[in-house]
């Protein structure tokens, strides 16, 4: 997909930038929201499923644990070829066949019976869902320049905490109220009920998204070339760029990108796979309650990243950014297992690790970006996107097994917290100072998206 202009210039009236961005912004990201708010709670309720699955169908610790993770192994291996798909074909095709497919899948999980069936679900619903937030990580780049590209990831990640938000407190109300309804357990109705929506949005996005700018004709001819002309200037004046003829595969950086998000992640899939077996287990026995103690480090994280993110882009500062929330993460991630036997206490600290998580990633993406050259971004983002979310297969296993071994999650959180500040040092040691464009040598446009 090229963003160039045939034949020469467009002429015609223009609104100033940020009303343009802003237009753009309103127009596409409250469905790209939607989309991977859905996505999100799709993948990771079975961490609420399991507080009734595990007894239902007989699963340890270790077996609940392997098909969290398992996931991964699916997500891992399409991941890259649906991102390179969708630069070919366009978001709305590849939209329609990831949605359709994961809703579907993942209301099918509802008929499990062994481990084995529950392995094959999972491993599926990651095939389907591979190349979801990649692709939407590109095609936002397709919008908006690097400038701008912060703040806009932000408000479209916050859905990973707006998934818990709505997420904890459904699920909760669905294990707690619908167990037992025309025969079906609990967590059967909750991945019915949580899984068909997004098979019928998969059909909106179809019919309501376009592919470019070039192809909006709720944009002007003249608003469209300033926004691929920003575009295309944002990636011709990068500071640090690879070499043009080099694959992504070949690039370094893509390499330590994706280490640096692995870990981050590790942190996330950790606490969101595993937080509501600590709050059932710290004595909250009604599983409604479960799911709204839950909902209290995603509203934190709703928050702090939309904040985080507009101080990044107001001063261009993506490095330093990302460095000091991964170190809080780790350091509240680590202090958590002093609190072990207090639910306000260990929820407070979750919170906080939960939030600098969530608040670094779109500082990461934004960071990650404006390193790779434009030849390696449309495979270099799915390959960060690829590697990193292996987490998701050793994270929530690893934490399985150390709770089963050593009846405390501590170890694990320990573990979970050295690679979060080993990442941190290699994005000193190694992402330039001036990576991402340095700072405003004027005072930010305060009405830019």
């Amino acid at each position: 997909m090229q963003h160039t202009l045939p034949g020469g210039p467009l002429r015609g009236p223009v609104e100033p930038a940020g009303t343009v961005y802003r237009k753009i912004a309103l127009r596409i990201v409250p469905l790209l929201f939607l989309c991977y708010m859905l996505n999100y709670m799709d993948r990771v309720n079975v961490g609420y499923a399991q507080l009734q699955m595990k007894h239902a169908l007989a699963f340890s610790d270790a077996i609940y644990g392997l098909g969290a993770s398992i996931f991964f192994v699916g997500y891992f291996l399409f991941e890259v070829p649906s991102n390179l798909l969708l630069h070919r074909i366009g978001a709305r095709k590849t939209l329609l066949r990831i949605m359709l497919g994961w809703g579907l899948l993942s209301a099918a999980t509802a008929f499990v019976r062994t481990p084995t069936h529950f392995y094959v679900a999972r491993f599926f619903l990651g095939v389907f869902e591979a190349g979801l937030f990649p692709g939407i990580i590109l095609y936002l780049t397709y919008w908006f320049p690097v400038a701008r590209r912060a703040r806009v990831v932000s408000l479209f990640m916050i859905a990973t905490a707006a998934a818990g938000l709505v997420g904890g407190p459904l699920s909760g109300w669905i294990l707690q109220n619908m167990n037992g309804v025309s025969g079906m357990g609990g967590w059967q109705w909750m991945f019915l009920i949580e899984g068909l929506p997004s098979s019928v949005l998969g059909i909106v996005c179809f019919l309501y998204l376009v592919d470019s700018p070039d192809k909006a004709k709720w944009l002007t001819p003249a608003e469209s070339a300033m926004v691929i002309r920003d575009v295309n200037e944002s990636l011709a004046s990068a500071q640090v760029k690879t070499n043009a003829q080099r694959s992504a595969f070949a690039d370094p950086k893509v390499y330590l990108l994706s280490f640096v998000l692995y870990t981050m992640l590790c942190g996330s899939y950790g606490l969101t796979f595993w937080l509501p077996t600590v709050i059932r287990e710290l004595g909250v026995s009604n599983l409604q309650k479960v799911g709204l103690y839950a909902m209290l480090p995603e509203a934190l994280a709703c928050v702090s990243t939309v904040l985080y993110s507009r101080h990044s882009d107001r001063y261009l500062e993506r490095r330093w950014h990302f460095v000091i929330a991964a170190l809080v993460a780790a350091a509240a991630l680590s202090a958590a297992s002093l609190f072990s036997t207090s639910l306000p206490g260990t929820l407070t600290l979750f919170a906080i690790a939960r939030a600098a998580i969530v608040s670094s990633l779109p500082v990461f993406w934004a960071m990650s970006t404006a390193l790779l050259s434009e030849r390696s971004s449309v495979a270099g983002i799915a390959v960060i996107s690829s590697l990193s979310n292996l987490s998701g297969m050793t994270a929530p296993y690893l934490f399985g097994v150390i709770r089963s071994t050593t009846g405390s999650l501590s170890l694990g959180l320990y573990i979970i917290s050295g690679l979060i500040v080993l990442a941190a040092i290699c994005v000193l040691a190694r992402v330039p100072r001036a990576s991402t464009m340095g700072r405003l040598t004027a005072e930010p446009d305060p009405t830019r998206v």
